[in-house]
C-alpha cells in the first residue's frame, strides 16, 4: 500500500507542477510519415528510367518532369564501374559538362525547367564493358 500511495503522490505533484506525459504516437501517425518517405523517394527517382549502354548513342530525347529539379544518374548493372555522360539540352545542341557516373545517385544537370527536352551523351569506363543505368529527371 505505501508504494502505491507514493507512486500517486509522484504522479499528483507532477501534474501540479505542470508536468505532462506525452501522448503515444498513432499508428496512423507513424503510418503517414512512412507513407510520406516513400513519396518523397519515389517522386523523383521513382519515375526514373532504366537503359543500357551500346543500344544507342545518346539516351532519349527525354522530357524533365516536375518530379525532379535535377537530371540525375546511376549505374544499377552490368560490368562497368562507372560511365561518363553528360546533358545535351535540345535548345543548345551542347554538352552542359561531362560527369564521372557510379553506383549511386549522381547529379549531371541541375535547376532544369520542367519541360525541358534533353539527350544523354554516355560512355563506360573500358571499351567493351557493360552497363545498365537509370535515368530520373
Amino acid at each position: 500500500m505505501t508504494a502505491r500511495f507514493a507512486r500517486a503522490s509522484l504522479v499528483a505533484l507532477l501534474v501540479a507542477l505542470g508536468f505532462t506525459a506525452p501522448a503515444p504516437a498513432s499508428a496512423a501517425t507513424a503510418a503517414d510519415a512512412t507513407a510520406a518517405a516513400a513519396a518523397a523517394a519515389t517522386s523523383c527517382y521513382g519515375g526514373a528510367v532504366t537503359v543500357h549502354y551500346g543500344e544507342v548513342l545518346d539516351f532519349g530525347p527525354y522530357r524533365t518532369t516536375s518530379r525532379c529539379a535535377d537530371i540525375n544518374m546511376r549505374v544499377v548493372g552490368g560490368d562497368a564501374e562507372y560511365v561518363v555522360a553528360c546533358v545535351k539540352f535540345e535548345k543548345t545542341g551542347v554538352c552542359n559538362r561531362w560527369t564521372k557516373v557510379g553506383w549511386s545517385w549522381t547529379t549531371i544537370a541541375t535547376d532544369v525547367l520542367d519541360g525541358t527536352r534533353f539527350t544523354v551523351p554516355n560512355g563506360v569506363d573500358l571499351e567493351g564493358s557493360s552497363a545498365t543505368i537509370q535515368i530520373a529527371f
